[in-house]
């Protein structure tokens, strides 16, 4: 874990890391800000550096969750919107994945460390992609050095003010070869996910009633840092964010249990988790539901600045533990045992089938339910 450098705990040893408490599983150290992109090349694999935000966490406004409790009320399967996600293609989710690991041979891109010129050709590569698909996109910098977020529009026909953001990180790390940072599930699959659904959008001619904006973000290895400029950002400007789903690792799949969905136990709202899993229930009834104690991708962002949101996760049995053995290293690769692209193809249905629900769509000319 790393402290925020304004604490004024944290300022005392600002010139080193210091470790300030340490439990079983975990600690919290003081890191200088500009040691913060080491972060990720000296942690084992298995340990994730989380900021600690000192700022209290916000309420959500009252009348955004009653927007989502509207919306939970008047689910029910809607074969438009079925026919819509059942379009999304493993082939194209691949070509894409492989593309961003660095597995295709035309690929430039050997690491997406948020500080690599591999992060910044795949911000260049994520904003073609999307324009390409009917978004207005433009990278926004939050750190000098470090990659930018790449945020891309698609405007809603019922010029209200409201937003629906669905995110990921494109930014990975890799041990034991820093140099090498594929990233394919962590967070490749997510960033893939985006495209696919974007990919939904363009082929259906789907247009928004409400405001919906993609989201891949930068610097998630090194503690939610893109994410959460990019939040406050928003809570600067009194945004009226709907929804925010996030979506980080899903496309592993151990063999010996069934595809799955894992919803966060913790920076959720309840109604936006309700909302994913009754969603699922109705478009991906292959997917067995559970909950992960997994700890921490950028919905927390949005959730301490006061904005509904939820994360979707390759895992929710046996309390949604970790399970890929590459998780964090420099051989999370799309060809390898366990990475299962229908698990992520069926993961990326329920999102999209959300989004139409929430908020409202029509088809080219043809107003749909």
């Amino acid at each position: 874990m790393t402290s925020n450098p304004n604490d004024s705990q944290t300022a005392l040893y600002h010139d080193r890391p210091f470790v300030l408490d340490l439990f079983i599983n975990s600690a919290i150290v003081a890191i200088p800000e500009p040691a913060l992109d080491l972060v990720g090349a000296f942690l084992p694999a298995l340990l994730t550096a989380v900021l600690i935000q000192p700022d209290p966490v916000r309420v959500v406004d009252s009348g955004t969750v009653d927007i989502l409790r509207g919306a939970l009320s008047n689910i029910t399967y809607n074969k438009n919107i079925a026919k819509i996600v059942e379009s999304l293609n493993v082939t194209e989710i691949r070509a894409d994945l492989i593309y961003l690991s660095g597995e295709e041979p035309g690929s430039s891109i050997m690491s997406r460390n948020s500080m690599s010129s591999g992060a910044l050709a795949a911000a260049n590569w994520l904003q073609e992609q999307f324009e390409g698909y009917g978004a207005s996109c433009e990278q926004i910098g939050f750190r000098d050095g470090w990659a930018p977020n790449v945020i891309c529009d698609y405007p809603g026909t019922d010029n209200s003010t409201g937003v629906i953001i669905l995110g990921a990180h494109y930014d990975s790390r890799g041990r034991p070869f820093p140099d090498r940072a594929p990233g394919a599930d962590d967070d490749g699959s997510g960033t893939a996910h985006l495209l696919a659904i974007a990919r939904g959008i363009k082929n259906h001619n789907v247009q928004f009633k409400s405001n919906v904006r993609i989201a891949a973000f930068a610097g998630e290895e090194q503690g939610l840092v893109g994410s959460r400029a990019y939040a406050k950002y928003l809570r600067a400007q009194d945004a009226n964010v709907t929804l925010m789903i996030q979506a980080d690792m899903l496309a592993y799949h151990d063999p010996s249990e069934p595809m799955q969905l894992g919803q966060p136990d913790r920076y959720a709202l309840p109604e936006a988790n309700q909302l994913i899993a009754n969603v699922s229930r109705l478009y991906a009834p292959e997917l067995t539901l559970g909950w992960t104690d997994g700890c921490c991708t950028d919905h927390q962002s949005f959730t301490e600045q006061g904005f509904p949101a939820t994360s979707v996760f390759e895992r929710g049995l046996d309390g949604g533990d970790i399970v890929d053995p590459m998780y964090h290293t420099s051989y999370d690769l799309v060809d390898r045992p366990g990475v299962d692209l229908e698990q992520l193809r069926s993961i990326s249905k329920v999102v999209f089938a959300a989004l139409l629900h929430v908020s409202g769509y029509e088809l080219g000319s043809s107003k749909l339910e």
